[in-house]
């Protein structure tokens, strides 16, 4: 994934020359995202917003993604070994004379008892458990993408010279950023990539502003990709198999994704800049009822000052309940999940 700058002099009528480090190009059309898949399941993911002169590229593995939270090849594997681990052993032929039958008697009860109780595959049991236990701690990270943030930047500390190690690599953008310069802050932005370990769960985010107090955020969810509709359950035997989740219970998860990621982002940013407020924008693919299709639309928005998000308790709260505390814009149904809203203003 890159964070890219480019400025764009427009030419009129949604005509558009681009300059950028790799030379001048002429684009048309709408701003958005574009995204490819090929066969191997490599996707290429380019978004931008127009006027911010921000687009982010990140290249990720589709197949990858939904398998880690599916469990799909486990679910394979873990049949295969309990196919194996319910196979019957073959019975003994029975040896000559009586002592002979009688041992022979004895084994067959021996074997018919066996095949009345099937064998335990403790490894098998033990993997499957693995898989379940790992699969709750993905969901869990989902929901608490917000009880994380990155550590705060004293900007004055690093103009004075206070500081050491990595923090001298920003000592050049120090004036600047305290003067509110706004190319500073996205030269910082490009420098420490605030939002590149969210970039983890497979979101895009792109970050604009025309005024240096206030920082605005779009947070492209994808929800599609990242939530997954399955969760994985173990049989007795350890054989896993993949249930599908209730409607109430995927589209509370994506909330809760969504909501506490939202909550993350403004951590960050107020970590890494001197603003005074954060603009975040939630921009998923939702079925819009007037055309019948799928639509890419803002399914929320939210104001956050940096003195009230500094007030919060993050390990106690509940981020989709968190959010109505701010200026924002939500619409939500356990039984559809979001809808459409307009944006918060700056």
């Amino acid at each position: 994934m890159g964070l890219n700058f480019r400025k764009s002099i427009s030419l009129g009528k949604g005509l558009k020359l681009n300059l950028s480090k790799s030379g001048p190009s002429v684009s048309f059309g709408k701003s958005g995202f574009r995204q490819s898949i090929n066969l191997k399941g490599n996707a290429r993911t380019t978004v931008g917003i127009p006027g911010t002169g921000i687009y982010y590229t990140k290249n990720t593995n589709v197949k990858n993604v939904v398998s880690g939270l599916t469990g799909k090849a486990q679910e394979a594997k873990n049949k295969k070994a309990a196919g194996k681990a319910a196979a019957e052993p073959k019975a003994a032929k029975a040896p000559k004379g009586t002592k002979a039958a009688g041992v022979a008697a004895g084994a067959a009860a021996g074997a018919t008892a066996a095949a009345a109780k099937p064998a335990v595959n403790e490894e098998l049991i033990a993997a499957s458990k693995a898989k379940v236990e790992e699969f709750a701690a993905g969901i869990e990270a989902l929901k608490s993408v917000h009880k994380q943030s990155d550590g705060y930047i004293d900007w004055e500390a690093i103009a004075n010279g206070a500081v050491s190690g990595q923090f001298k690599e920003l000592q050049p953008f120090a004036q600047s950023v305290l003067a509110g310069d706004i190319d500073a802050y996205f030269k910082v932005i490009a420098e420490v990539g605030p939002f590149d370990d969210l970039l983890e769960y497979g979101s895009g985010f792109e970050v604009g502003t025309d005024d240096p107090s206030l920082l605005e955020v779009e947070f492209l969810v994808k929800s599609g990709d990242i939530i997954p509709t399955q969760y994985p359950d173990m049989k007795a035997n350890g054989e896993i198999v993949m249930k599908d989740f209730t409607k109430s219970a995927y589209y509370e998860l994506v909330q809760d994704y969504v909501s506490s990621t939202m909550l993350r982002v403004a951590r960050d940013t107020f970590a890494l800049l001197p603003v005074r407020q954060v603009i975040i924008h939630a921009v998923d693919k939702v079925l819009n009822p007037a055309t019948g299709n799928d639509e890419e639309v803002t399914i929320a928005s939210v104001k956050i000052k940096r003195d009230a998000l500094a007030t919060l308790n993050f390990e106690r709260i509940d981020p989709s309940d968190c959010l109505e505390s701010f200026e924002s814009n939500v619409k939500f149904k356990k039984t559809t999940g979001y809808a459409p809203v307009d944006r918060v203003l700056a």
